[in-house]
């Protein structure tokens, strides 16, 4: 069987009009090198999965009838992936040229590279910059930010080198690397999850790269921040679990009392202040259901498909 060089992975979930966007976009712009597409259909309404397969014959898909998380439905499709390099890639999200190539020759340029993302913008005018490298995390505060974000892109960012964390929404690993390290942790299921998998590659002894010679467009608003309950769950549970599974000694003991007794009293107080009741409920929940997870250092095997390994 001929060999693969990328397996592009996107996770869909009652998005069918964005991924065939996405599919489309790569339609118009073919790549220099050999790649398969697949589609995790992750708990849609309806069988979107089944829809896109006979809309785009040459595609994969997987329906799963449960919504398995970001985590859980990328895992999905990176088991069954036969590509060499396995490109995760949001739904929401544009190819606009031939570029994907510049981040296959990144991960080749060392065995020490696990992972790179592109430069990623905003699809909607004005298309500034979205990611371009994230900073270092704060060691107790668990804070860092995206460099360049919302910024006019003037080509300050276009130089390739390493970063802390790449970018859920489009970010390429070598298989080998999944073997030595796990699957993407689904204990999280939104949120977090990428970010606990780059500090794990780190911890390996990798290094993650930014390479903006390859650039994706996001149809994430740069105004997106306005928290649903949802997402204010997650955030709160899942940035005190990221904590317990990446710290440790005083570290983690101090990290944790900050979230709890600095971090999340303060939003406890702003959120009723404002009488966001709904936000406040979320805030709690997140810290016990922190408290009631099990296995919170579970390490997710990757077995993939025997045919390739």
């Amino acid at each position: 069987m001929k060999s693969i060089d990328i397996s592009i992975i996107t996770v869909n979930y009652n998005g069918l009009l964005e991924t065939c966007e996405l599919i489309e976009s790569l339609k118009k712009h073919p790549q220099k090198c050999s790649y398969e597409f697949i589609v995790v259909d992750n708990g849609s309404l309806q069988n979107e999965a089944e829809v896109l397969q006979k809309r785009y014959p040459y595609i994969r898909t997987i329906r799963s009838e449960k919504n398995l998380g970001f985590s859980g439905g990328n895992n999905l499709g990176i088991q069954v992936a036969v590509g060499k390099y396995l490109f995760l890639l949001n739904n929401d999200t544009i190819i606009s040229d031939d570029s994907l190539v510049h981040l296959y020759e990144t991960l080749d340029q060392s065995p020490r590279i696990a992972a790179v993302s592109p430069k990623i913008k905003f699809a909607t005018s004005p298309r500034n910059i979205q990611f371009a490298g994230f900073t270092t995390l704060s060691k107790y505060t668990l804070r860092n930010h995206a460099i360049g974000f919302n910024e006019t892109d003037h080509g300050q960012y276009n130089i390739p080198q390493p970063t802390n964390f790449l970018h859920g929404a489009a970010m390429m690993i070598k298989r080998e690397v999944i073997k030595d390290i796990g699957l993407m942790p689904e204990i999280y299921f939104l949120y977090y999850e990428e970010m606990d998998w780059c500090s794990s590659m780190i911890r390996h002894g990798y290094q993650l790269w930014y390479n903006p010679y390859c650039t994706i467009y996001h149809k994430e608003s740069c105004s997106t921040g306005k928290s649903s309950s949802l997402k204010t769950y997650y955030l709160t549970r899942n940035r005190l679990l990221y904590t317990w599974r990446n710290r440790k000694g005083a570290s983690l003991i101090i990290a944790l009392l900050y979230q709890l007794f600095i971090a999340n009293s303060k939003n406890i107080i702003v959120t009723l202040f404002r009488a966001k009741i709904s936000q406040t409920k979320a805030i709690l929940k997140g810290c016990i259901d922190f408290f009631l997870l099990k296995h919170k250092r579970k390490r997710y095997e990757f077995t993939g498909n025997t045919l390739f390994n």
